[in-house]
């Protein structure tokens, strides 16, 4: 490199950067592991000012964290950056997506019930073309006052997970458990992508309410228990 290249790049403050991609459907501590294992960020550090209430409210944010404003994407880090300058970069690209698919549009309930349901979407398929069925279900038992009862909300509010949900943690109390709670859980339980959010605005028109996953990926959607409860005869039980 000659010297007026090196001069350059100590004028310009280039500094080397390293891609990181923030999958959809990660939470908080999943983010804040990915970057420490790339030397981008102290877990501890970045983990507590994303779950610090002020932080978020710094960041315009009505919750008691910036769970699911966290947006997934990959970004070009740098070493030198730390904990806060990269959760700057990823709420502000949030609020981009957000405010870009919300112009000109109505909301259908607070944007933080939109995240938080969004959310759950995210967590429920990794399909696509499922997100605004899988939308369309939870407004549907929203509208009705059935419970959501979502797996990924309960497993949220469990600390100690071990990847198998049993009934005991269906029926344990929790604010995160929507087979006892009606409504939406409190918060976010995971960072969505554009597609799950867009699913919360515009939701497949349907009068499904329920679904089942056919072990393929894909789910089996149903607008009475009757044909739910044939549809996990025939996708789960008879499998097991």
């Amino acid at each position: 490199m000659s010297p007026v290249r090196i001069f350059d790049i100590l004028a310009s403050g280039m500094v080397k950067t390293y891609p990181l991609t923030i999958p959809e459907g990660f939470n908080a501590r999943q983010i804040a592991e990915i970057l420490a294992e790339g030397g981008l960020a102290d877990k501890g550090e970045f983990l507590a000012l994303a779950m610090d209430k002020g932080v978020a409210t710094s960041y315009q944010i009505d919750g008691t964290s910036l769970e699911g404003y966290l947006f997934p994407d990959t970004y070009f880090l740098s070493k030198c950056m730390g904990a806060r300058q990269i959760i700057d970069l990823m709420v502000s690209r949030f609020w981009h997506v957000f405010n870009e698919i919300t112009v000109g549009r109505e909301l259908p309930m607070s944007i933080r019930e939109v995240v938080t349901l969004a959310s759950i979407v995210e967590k429920e398929t990794g399909l696509a073309e499922e997100r605004p069925l899988i939308a369309s279900v939870f407004l549907n038992r929203l509208k009705k006052r059935m419970r959501l009862e979502s797996d990924p909300t309960v497993i949220y509010g469990l600390t100690d997970f071990d990847g198998n949900l049993t009934k005991t943690d269906l029926r344990t109390p929790g604010p995160y458990n929507t087979y006892r709670n009606r409504g939406l859980p409190p918060g976010p339980i995971a960072n969505p992508g554009r597609e799950s959010l867009k699913a919360v605005l515009e939701p497949a028109p349907t009068n499904h309410l329920y679904f089942v996953s056919k072990n393929d990926g894909s789910h089996h959607f149903s607008a009475t228990l009757r044909e739910h409860n044939r549809a996990v005869l025939r996708y789960q039980k008879r499998r097991r």
